[in-house]
């Protein structure tokens, strides 16, 4: 208990800042609420009723007496209406939003919670069963740094077993969740199952794992500043490019892969695991130009040559279909007749009066590039040339009053191009359109 007490102390809380304090009126948060409000700080309690067992009321009503009581705010809330789905991760979320709003609310840097050593271990272990990353496998920090408070895990030196003893010995009120004894969940079957083995094998298990969780940690540091260097240079705008990424050592790589996806899900890292990464290291790997998987909550990562699109949303585009004018628009750029121009580039063409139309590419188009003698496909032209094949149906081509293709702008000229000291009728230039990369 001295070790929590001194970590509390160590954070120079000052007694006129609130602190919000989750509180189930289990056990571990009583014991917690309890000594913060002994420490003589202005305690928030946030209780939350999950409204999933008969005595939830009952424990609603326990938590705000208790704070009447001892002179502690109460903030309480429900969730109703709660999917029976993955209820688990929704009650989460749900608590934690709660959470914030109280943070908001009483302008709060600090939200402790009651996580002990005990359920370091569990976490620790259920990581390792399941799969997970450098970070996951050292569990939960004991300090969370978010945006504008920090989430505080003082219990962390301390067991199961302590807190309760405490709890009986100085008649501090609790209340039991009968359900911590089904063995439905997996945490559950952890900790009845495996923690009692460990602990009969070293009393003081959880010291052995709270170094686990201290040197992993270090490691993970180190390779994640290696990581972020490495990540801002090559991940924008949801897009991996995998030229630079390939250069990388494996083991870097596949660091890298796991802080795009926290990016993705930010929140709980209970929907992915190895696993995940291995698919997408599959995908970068695959022989296929294009390629699409998809992760947990709908999230699509999608490889294009040598990108890899996450977050990837795939998109229809309608047909269209024109007579040329001087100006005319297309959903990838402008294409305009000009008077004079010295480029001979694909983004120019030089032709002979016609009455030409653009329009989108359609399935089985064919077109004779410029020094060739046969007609070849303009959909391998565009996988020679690596042009997505998501927005392929939505590129231009100029098509002449015999419906011959004789232009994909910014691509292929035909061999209706004419050189620029040839006798032409009209200059025609593409201007592409233009993304911003940063």
């Amino acid at each position: 208990m001295k070790e929590a007490i001194s970590f509390i102390k160590n954070q120079n809380i000052s007694t006129d800042e609130p602190v919000i304090v989750a509180c189930s009126g289990g056990p571990d948060s009583m014991f917690l609420l309890s000594v913060l409000n002994n420490l003589g700080l202005k305690v928030v309690c946030a209780h939350v009723n999950h409204n999933v067992r008969v005595e939830s009321i009952d424990e609603y009503k326990f938590m705000k007496d208790y704070c009447s009581k001892n002179n502690i705010i109460f903030e309480g809330t429900e969730l109703t209406n709660a999917p029976t789905k993955d209820f688990e991760n929704y009650a989460r979320m749900f608590r934690y939003k709660f959470f914030e709003e109280l943070i908001k609310k009483y302008n709060s840097k600090y939200l402790f919670t009651a996580h002990h050593g005990d359920d370091l271990i569990e976490t620790i272990l259920m990581r390792i069963s399941r799969g997970s990353t450098l970070n996951g496998y050292a569990g939960f920090n004991f300090i969370t740094e978010k945006n504008n408070y920090k989430i505080i895990r003082p219990l962390i030196y301390m067991t199961k077993e302590e807190i309760e003893n405490y709890n009986d010995n100085n008649n501090i009120p609790y209340n039991i969740d009968n359900t911590n004894f089904e063995d439905e969940h997996t945490r559950n079957r952890f900790r009845h199952k495996v923690l009692p083995f460990l602990k009969s094998e070293n009393k003081n298990i959880h010291k052995q794992f709270i170094k686990y969780h201290n040197t992993v940690q270090s490691y993970y540091d180190y390779v994640n500043n290696l990581v972020y260097i490495n990540k801002a240079k090559m991940f924008k705008n949801d897009i991996l490019d995998l030229n630079q990424y390939n250069e990388l050592d494996d083991f870097l790589k596949d660091k890298i892969l796991c802080e795009i996806i926290r990016d993705y899900y930010p929140d709980d890292l209970y929907y992915v695991g190895s696993s995940h990464v291995n698919e997408i290291v599959k995908l970068i790997n695959c022989d296929k130009a294009s390629l699409t998987i998809s992760l947990p909550r709908g999230i699509k990562i999608h490889k294009e040559y040598d990108k890899l699109i996450f977050n990837f949303k795939e998109t229809t585009y309608n047909d269209y279909f024109y007579e040329l004018k001087e100006e005319n628009e297309t959903p990838l750029g402008n294409i305009y007749i000009v008077s004079e121009s010295n480029d001979t580039s694909n983004f120019t063409i030089r032709l002979k009066k016609d009455s030409y139309i653009i329009r989108n590419i359609k399935e089985g188009d064919k077109m004779t590039v410029k020094n060739m003698t046969s007609p070849k496909k303009i959909k391998d032209i565009l996988i020679n040339e690596k042009i997505p094949a998501n927005i392929r149906k939505k590129l231009p081509v100029l098509v002449n009053s015999n419906n011959e293709i004789v232009w994909i702008p910014g691509i292929k000229k035909s061999n209706f191009d004419i050189p620029i000291n040839g006798e032409y009728d009209i200059i025609i230039k593409y201007v592409k359109e233009i993304k911003n990369e940063e």
